[in-house]
């Protein structure tokens, strides 16, 4: 298979229907073992490219930045110019008061750590991870857009948890009045489960020619029906080890999401987590889903999911699935 190509938001730039989160790598867990270690890393990478994939996202704080020197290197073997590299910044990275959020002093700090890090001049997107209430707009946004100007950034994009409009709308509205480069993508947790950016975050999204790149797309693996309802977790799931995932998913209301998810699969002949991702990248107001990935049958069998075509019977019934619950 290949993976075509997407304008990256309202953008001239073309990404992969699908992007490649590295967030597991050199992740250590909690029995201290790294999840995937820098030859996995490599592998995984190749199999993407090979796969047709060009979209790549990771963050300063992954692996305590192991994930961007595992992608650095990587990237000294091909032509950088190939792929769309998107990293982002927020989280503490060192132990002190100016270790962390938007600041000026911080972001100026990571934006150099970052770039060498990867290996790169620029990357292609740098998002905020999260919002800093602490950082006045004018401050960060001035900071970014300045990134743009000397040529380390080329589209900057917001990353959050919980939504957010209002804000967005504020930081770019303020760069529209001072003629800073704006919001371009933005990139909250959004599945067929997690619905919260639905209506206002995506309108505003839409309002502002702002592209959507979500995470946990499978919902923290809920959505790939390895849950059965009425039935104890599978032992070391995340279900099994983590109260407030099994409290917050293993509900009435998502195992019938699940339900209506797995009846498409039968009827396509593609797993749940293929379906639940294909329901992404056929959605009209999303640019591309993020996935990641242990092994590279994994990361396969989920690429696999762009080449299912969901009829627009199956797309509504499974956005509708949700809806007929509140959330």
């Amino acid at each position: 298979m290949s993976l075509e190509t997407v304008p990256l938001g309202r953008t001239g730039t073309k990404v992969s229907e699908i992007a490649f989160g590295t967030w597991r790598f050199g992740r250590r867990n909690d029995a201290d073992e790294v999840e995937v270690d820098a030859d996995q890393a490599h592998e995984l990478l190749d199999a993407y490219a090979a796969a047709g994939g060009n979209f790549i996202d990771t963050a300063d704080m992954y692996g305590e930045g192991a994930s961007e020197t595992y992608i650095g290197e990587w990237l000294s073997t091909r032509d950088r110019e190939d792929f769309v590299i998107a990293s982002k910044i927020f989280w503490p990275t060192r132990d002190d008061p100016n270790g962390r959020g938007l600041s000026r002093k911080h972001l100026r700090r990571q934006i150099d750590r970052i770039l060498d890090r990867l290996g790169t001049d620029y990357v292609d997107l740098l998002y905020i991870h999260r919002w800093d209430d602490d950082t006045p707009v004018e401050e960060f946004m001035r900071t970014l857009d300045q990134f743009v100007r000397d040529g380390k950034v080329n589209y900057l994009g917001t990353s959050t948890l919980e939504p957010n409009a209002w804000k967005v709308v504020k930081a770019n509205e303020l760069a529209d009045k001072r003629g800073y480069e704006p919001f371009r993508i933005a990139q909250p947790r959004y599945n067929v489960v997690n619905r919260e950016v639905e209506g206002n975050y995506l309108d505003m999204c839409d309002d502002y020619d702002i592209g959507v790149v979500p995470w946990s797309p499978l919902a923290g693996g809920f959505l790939t029906g390895k849950y059965t309802r009425g039935e104890s977790p599978p032992p070391n799931s995340r279900a099994a080890t983590d109260q407030r995932f099994a409290d917050s998913y293993l509900t009435s209301a998502n195992f019938d999401v699940l339900d209506a998810v797995e009846a498409v699969a039968e009827e396509v002949d593609a797993t749940p987590a293929q379906v639940s991702l294909a329901w992404l990248v056929n959605h009209p107001q999303v640019t591309a889903p993020i996935i990641g990935a242990r092994t590279v049958n994994q990361l396969r069998e989920d690429l696999a999911a762009a080449t299912i075509d969901l009829s627009s019977e199956q797309f509504t019934r499974l956005s509708a699935a949700k809806r007929d619950h509140s959330v």
